[in-house]
């Protein structure tokens, strides 16, 4: 540009500094790591999530045990078959509930560590706490998994048993 065409466009208010904006780039940065300390904080919160129980899945076992109420009332099955559907299916479908509080906090939590890698090169790594927020999501939702599995397998409690007809 000429010295007229740069007077010309300061008059007008345009800005004619061919630099770049050190704060764009700062604040490009920090819009980035905004997101993925929010996922990281996420994830950490379903796995305590899938620890603790949801609301979700007490739903589910109320629905479940009411649905077994129903069942066993109408045909009047045997007290094993009351017990596994009033009692185990409730159980069942509480871990099940955890157990995808769990995945989905394993789930959120590896992506917020891999994500650097599939984002542009001009971003910078993570912070310290964004990772170690994020491989505890991932820890509670490794620890969540393996208590929905045994839950549903009945490898902790096994379901009451009937006592025999006599």
């Amino acid at each position: 540009m000429d010295v007229a065409a740069t007077d010309a466009a300061a008059e007008d208010g345009l800005e004619t500094d061919l630099e770049p904006d050190p704060y764009d780039e700062a604040e490009a940065v920090a819009a980035a790591g905004v997101g993925t300390g929010a996922a990281s904080v996420v994830a950490a919160g379903l796995g305590v999530v899938s620890l603790s129980g949801a609301w979700t899945g007490r739903v589910a076992a109320e629905r479940e045990t009411l649905l077994g109420q129903i069942e066993t009332s109408s045909g009047g099955g045997s007290a094993a078959q009351q017990i596994s559907e009033i009692y185990g299916d409730a159980w069942h479908s509480t871990a099940l509930v955890n157990g995808v509080f769990a995945l989905l906090a394993l789930l959120v939590g590896v992506f917020v560590l891999v994500r650097p890698s599939f984002g542009t090169p001009s971003l910078r790594p993570q912070a310290g706490w964004v990772r170690s927020v994020a491989v505890a999501g991932i820890s509670l939702g490794v620890l969540g998994v393996l208590i929905a599995v045994g839950m549903y397998l009945d490898l902790f409690v096994a379901l009451p048993t009937a006592p025999a007809a006599g």
